[in-house]
């Protein structure tokens, strides 16, 4: 069986691996597709934190079950999106139901070899079969999870006026499950482009083009500041500026993330008395609610694929493909 491995930044080599065994409580899954996302393309570029070579990647997952273990509900056929986190179930966090955020959190395509391979053996309990959707929806799960679990640490209420920033795949999803969430939006990027996708082809709420002038902005849509910021840029100045544009007794939430510290103002955090959380991936209850938003129609994640590349092409059209011009987010068909 042939995997595809990211050898060092830039450099991928096709090699042959043996068919997989499912272990005690493992399901044999065939991969279907698999989104690229941006830890893809910055261990591709050799800036990814926490990662080393040579590494599979692929994490963003959407599988077709061939065997289930004894006492699995779960059936030979069944379309399943895989929650890539494995945790040690020990930990402090994990007893507390936190295993998103376990003192050893493994992740695959990260710190362990992921889904660019055409079958896995893989624990049953981190699939979540996806009755009546897409393989291209299953596979989108898993950032749409990351999302719906920075709305969750919003604790977003209905009308409540949110600002996102950062309007990559993973501030789209953010805002698919904050608008599912009936939050009035302000979206917020540097690029017309994005900005142009989430609010005119999404239809997600009002464009508001970063830089100078955005708290006037945003008192002039809502009459106040938003009661929440959530930052999924990564980008220092932005998480920084966070702290100006939430309103009084407001949240901040960071789901994006960068490699050093952050410096804000204190006098200004508590006299805004801001509570400030950060959001790392997601629960198996996240997973489930988010499919099961999918499956009533609340979220569309469909619209946000861009750009398709056969596994068998990717070696070569990798680069390519993540250097298109408009690309959203591209899957992988296997």
């Amino acid at each position: 069986m042939q995997t595809l491995t990211l050898q060092s930044p830039g450099v991928f080599a096709t090699t042959d691996v043996p068919e997989p065994t499912p272990g005690p409580g493992e399901a044999l899954v065939e991969v279907v597709s698999c989104g690229i996302c941006g830890t893809d393309i910055h261990a591709y570029g050799g800036n990814q934190p926490f990662f080393s070579y040579p590494r599979r990647l692929g994490h963003e997952l959407c599988v077709r079950v061939v065997s289930a273990p004894n006492g699995s509900d779960l059936e030979p056929g069944t379309l399943c999106a895989v929650r890539p986190y494995f945790f040690c179930g020990k930990c402090p966090a994990c007893k507390a139901g936190k295993t998103n955020c376990c003192r050893e959190l493994s992740v695959m395509g990260v710190h362990i070899d992921g889904g660019h391979v055409p079958r896995l053996a893989i624990d049953a309990d981190f699939l979540h079969p996806g009755e009546g959707l897409s393989a291209d929806a299953l596979a989108l799960a898993e950032p749409l999870a990351i999302g719906a679990h920075a709305v969750e640490r919003a604790a977003i209420k209905p009308g409540e006026p949110v600002a996102i920033i950062g309007m990559g795949p993973i501030g789209l999803a953010v805002a698919l499950s904050a608008k599912a969430e009936g939050a009035e939006l302000v979206l917020v990027d540097r690029d017309a482009g994005r900005l142009d996708f989430a609010s005119k082809t999404l239809g997600l709420g009002k464009a508001v083009v970063a830089g100078e002038g955005m708290a006037q902005t945003f008192r002039d849509h809502f009459g106040q500041l938003p009661n929440c910021i959530i930052d999924a840029t990564g980008h220092p100045a932005s998480m920084n500026g966070c702290f100006d544009l939430a309103e009084h007794g407001g949240r901040v939430v960071f789901v994006g993330l960068f490699t050093g510290d952050l410096q804000f103002d204190d006098p200004n955090f508590h006299r805004r008395e801001l509570s400030l959380s950060a959001s790392r991936a997601a629960t198996a209850s996240t997973f489930d609610q988010l499919i099961e938003s999918m499956q009533a129609g609340r979220i569309d994640p469909t619209p946000l694929i861009t750009h398709r590349v056969a596994f068998d092409d990717l070696e070569h059209q990798f680069a390519e493909v993540i250097r298109s011009p408009g690309l959203i987010k591209a899957v992988i068909d296997f």
